[in-house]
């Protein structure tokens, strides 16, 4: 029997561009076991909503994520609108779902690139993310950016599409739908990339729901479930469109489900413009202080199912705002799928949940330990080390 090797990889990453620490035990150059520790990076924006008032925190949560930032604001003011008692407007509801699945476009236009380039497929790689542009291109006649789109308000949307926008945004569409299909067509049917990722990062029906796996990752073992269709929001109860699911329960079937759904958001965005209702696109009056109670927004973001949980206190500030996105469902799920992998498999099999620690966003707690000198600090002696660093260091008084 071959030795076992422990082989530490993080939190700064050959493959990652965030810092997550993966620890294998290899025989080999097969994976015989893997463990993730995650907690190297925490920028507090739980903590920080605590302190501003609802309209500010769209600002810090749309930061999140710069490829989710729409998925994470939706869900936050969803279930905002749910403490206020807000109906929002038909045609601010079908804009909002519209940015929903273009953002959901440009996300899994991405990852097929990220997952190309991953396994030596470059030229694959080049040209989605050639589309991709078309996407952010789109993005930016309907909000003016291409990633951070400042499109949600509490009680609708903020910008209003003209029928000489709406026209030109389904004429960008054309080309885009034709050539998702041909992408689908290479993704699927491509012998030396079907025969790399086919059989590699597999996870089973029963160990997906086991593990709680959402979103493609999850869909891609079986698990036919997509919060769109299930607890359906925004525009969704008006459109027709299929949940894609897969057996292959490997990264083959995770790129199966993702091009496929490409194709989906495409005839959805379509839907959308042919289908937009006249009226306003938000509530024009809207309550600054939310009433005290507690309410949950369930979001299917392009990763998965995204969950934001506020709880109001009659003040303009939220007493609680707490978010669980869908890396953090996925990374556990995604760690197990690689044991039995081969040491190269290791980037692809990670990537292909399309993880965001800037989402995941979490901190390690350490117990406190006298005999080692360890020792907790407290939240207000980590501010005031803050500001006194910054006052010597820098020369800046708060």
């Amino acid at each position: 029997m071959p030795e076992t090797i422990h082989l530490p990889m993080g939190p700064q990453h050959p493959f990652l561009k965030e810092p997550a620490k993966f620890d294998f035990d290899i025989q080999g150059e097969e994976i015989v076991g893997a463990r993730m520790q995650m907690g190297y990076n925490h920028r507090g924006i739980e903590k920080l909503c605590e302190d501003r008032n609802y309209y500010q925190c769209l600002f810090i949560l749309e930061r999140i994520c710069g490829i989710c930032s729409h998925s994470h604001t939706t869900a936050f003011v969803q279930a905002t609108e749910k403490l206020l008692g807000l109906e929002v407007p038909k045609r601010g509801l079908y804009l909002r779902t519209l940015v929903c699945e273009l953002e959901r476009l440009h996300s899994h236009l991405l990852w097929l690139g990220v997952a190309a380039h991953e396994v030596g497929f470059d030229t694959l790689f080049m040209l989605v993310w050639r589309d991709r542009e078309i996407v952010m291109e789109i993005l930016e006649e309907i909000s003016g950016n291409r990633v951070n789109y400042a499109i949600n308000t509490i009680g609708g949307v903020r910008r209003d599409l003209t029928e000489e926008q709406r026209k030109k945004i389904l004429a960008m569409l054309e080309p885009l739908l034709a050539r998702t299909e041909y992408y689908a067509g290479i993704g699927t049917n491509e012998p030396s990339f079907v025969g790399r990722i086919r059989g590699v990062g597999r996870m089973s029906k029963e160990r997906a729901i086991e593990k709680c796996a959402v979103g493609p990752f999850g869909r891609a073992s079986g698990v036919d479930m997509d919060i769109r269709r299930d607890d359906p929001y925004g525009a969704y109860p008006d459109l027709e469109f299929k949940v894609i699911t897969s057996d292959e329960c490997d990264i083959y079937g995770r790129v199966l489900v993702r091009v496929f759904e490409i194709v989906e958001s495409c005839k959805l965005v379509r839907q959308i413009l042919e289908n937009l209702p006249e009226g306003e696109i938000a509530v024009k009056k809207v309550m600054r202080r939310v009433p005290a109670g507690a309410a949950i927004s369930r979001y299917e973001a392009p990763r998965g199912e995204d969950v934001h949980w506020v709880r109001g206190n009659g003040t303009e500030k939220p007493e609680r705002v707490k978010v669980r996105a869908p890396t953090m469902a996925n990374l556990e799920a995604a760690t197990e799928s690689v044991v039995g992998a081969l040491v190269a498999d290791i980037p692809i099999a990670i990537a292909s949940i399309d993880p965001c620690f800037s989402c995941t966003d979490r901190t390690t707690v350490a117990l406190n330990d006298r005999r080692r000198g360890r020792r907790l600090t407290t939240w207000a002696e980590l501010r005031q080390h803050g500001i006194d660093w910054y006052r010597k260091n820098k020369g800046i008084s708060f």
